[in-house]
C-alpha cells in the first residue's frame, strides 16, 4: 500500500546519495538493490518497505537495468521529474566514468587491468548484503502462506531454467488468480507500454553528431528498449549487433568489454560505454551511454504515477504482490548462484561469516564493507 510515512529529501541529498552509490555498488542487480534497501528504506526513511517493493517489481517488468530503473523510481518519487533525472544519472555517471577511463587504458595497452583479487574479497560481502535484504524485504513481500507459496514455486522455475520476465508473469497471474476465485470475479485490465514519442530527440540528436554516432546511439537505443534479464541476456544483443551484424568488434573485445561491466561498481549496462569509447572514443561512450539508459528514464516517467491507481485496484494489487514475491524468489536464486561462485575456500568463507555479523548485529553500512573487502583484496594479492 501507498502509505507510511516518509522523510523529504533535497535534490541536493538525493544527488550525494546516489553518486555515492554509484561508486561503491559493486556485485550487479541484487546487490545494488539491498544497497539501495539499507539506504533509503532503512537508514533515511525516504520510501517505506511496500512503496520500494512495489517500484522494484514495476522495475522488474520493464526493460532496462532494473536496479537503474529503481534508482529513477526513487528520485521520482521524491522529487518528481527532477529528483528522476538527477537520480538517474547520479547512479550512471561514476561508473560511466570509471568504466570510461578502463576503456582508455584498454585502447592504449590493449588488455584490461587486474581485477580478479578485488573481486575475489567483494562478492562474498556482495552475497552477504543481499542475504541481509532479502530478510527485511520478505517480512514485507512475502506476509501470506499464499505469496511464500508464490515465491517458492517463482524460484524453482528460475530454478528450472524460465527466464525471469516469464517467472515474473507466472508469480503476478497466479496471485491475481487466486484473489479472483475468492468470490470476487472483477474484470481485469492490462497495463500496456504506451508508444513514446522520441522521434524530436532523435531528430535533434541527428543534426548534432554524426552518422557513426547516430548509427552507435541507435543501435544502444535499440537494446535498452528491449533488453530483460541479466547481463548474459544484455551479452546475446550486443554479439548480434556489434560482432555479426555491423562488425565493429571482435568476440574477444565484446567478452572484455562484458567482463569489465562485472567488475567495476554501478550498472552492469555501463558495458555500453566501454564498447563506445572503442568504437568512436570519448563521442562514442557518451553515445553509447545515453542510448542505452535513455528508454529507462522514459518508461520509469511512464509508469511512475500509475502504480498508485494499480494499487487501488484490488486485482491488480494481488497481481502485484505475487510480482513483488516473484521479484524476491529471483533475488535468493541470484544470492544462491553467486554464493557457489564466490564462497570457495575457508578466506571467502571468513569474510562472508564477519560481513554477515556486522550487516545483522552490529548494522554496519554495506558500502563501508566493500570498500574495505576490496582494500582487503588488494593485500591479499
Amino acid at each position: 500500500m501507498e502509505s507510511g510515512q516518509t522523510r523529504e529529501a533535497s535534490l541536493a541529498e538525493i544527488a550525494l546519495v546516489f553518486l555515492k552509490l554509484g561508486t561503491v555498488a559493486f556485485g550487479g542487480p541484487a546487490a545494488h538493490l539491498a544497497m539501495m534497501e539499507e539506504e533509503f528504506v532503512r537508514r533515511r526513511g525516504w520510501i517505506t518497505h511496500e512503496q520500494f517493493l512495489d517500484r522494484l517489481a514495476t522495475a522488474n517488468l520493464i526493460p532496462g537495468p532494473s536496479s537503474t530503473e529503481v534508482a529513477i523510481f526513487i528520485g521520482q518519487f521524491k522529487r518528481g521529474w527532477r529528483g528522476l533525472i538527477v537520480a538517474g544519472a547520479c547512479f550512471i555517471i561514476p561508473a560511466a566514468l570509471i568504466v570510461t577511463a578502463i576503456a582508455w587504458a584498454y585502447v592504449q595497452f590493449g588488455s584490461l587491468p587486474r581485477a580478479q583479487h578485488v573481486l575475489y574479497a567483494i562478492k562474498p560481502v556482495v552475497v552477504a548484503v543481499i542475504i541481509q535484504a532479502l530478510g527485511r524485504l520478505s517480512r514485507t513481500g512475502i506476509r501470506t502462506v499464499l505469496l511464500g507459496v508464490t515465491a517458492a514455486l517463482a524460484a524453482l522455475l528460475n530454478f528450472a531454467g524460465l527466464s525471469p520476465v516469464l517467472v515474473l508473469v507466472f508469480a503476478g497471474a497466479l496471485a491475481a488468480a487466486s484473489f479472483a476465485t475468492r468470490g470476487r470475479l472483477l474484470s481485469v485490465g492490462f497495463l500496456a507500454t504506451p508508444k513514446f514519442g522520441v522521434a524530436a530527440i532523435l531528430a535533434v540528436t541527428a543534426g548534432v553528431w554524426p552518422v557513426g554516432l547516430w548509427r552507435l546511439f541507435l543501435a544502444f537505443l535499440k537494446i535498452g528498449s528491449v533488453v530483460f534479464g541479466s547481463g548474459y541476456v544484455l551479452l546475446a544483443f550486443l554479439q548480434a549487433e556489434f560482432v555479426r551484424h555491423l562488425h565493429w568488434l571482435t568476440n574477444k573485445q565484446l567478452l572484455d568489454a562484458v567482463a569489465v561491466g562485472q567488475f567495476t561498481p554501478g550498472p552492469l549496462f555501463t558495458t555500453a560505454t566501454f564498447i563506445g569509447y572503442i568504437v568512436a572514443g570519448w563521442r562514442g561512450a557518451i553515445a553509447a551511454t545515453v542510448g542505452i539508459f535513455l528508454p529507462g528514464f522514459i518508461l520509469v516517467a511512464v509508469s511512475g504515477p500509475i502504480i498508485p491507481r494499480l494499487r487501488r485496484s484490488p486485482v491488480f494489487a494481488a497481481a502485484l504482490d505475487g510480482v513483488v514475491a516473484g521479484s524476491l524468489a529471483l533475488m535468493a536464486v541470484v544470492a544462491w548462484q553467486l554464493g557457489k561462485v564466490s564462497i570457495l575456500n575457508w578466506t571467502t568463507l571468513a569474510i562472508f561469516g564477519v560481513s554477515l555479523i556486522l550487516l545483522l548485529r552490529f548494522r554496519v553500512n554495506s558500502a563501508w564493507l566493500v570498500l574495505t573487502s576490496a582494500i582487503l583484496g588488494l593485500f591479499l594479492q
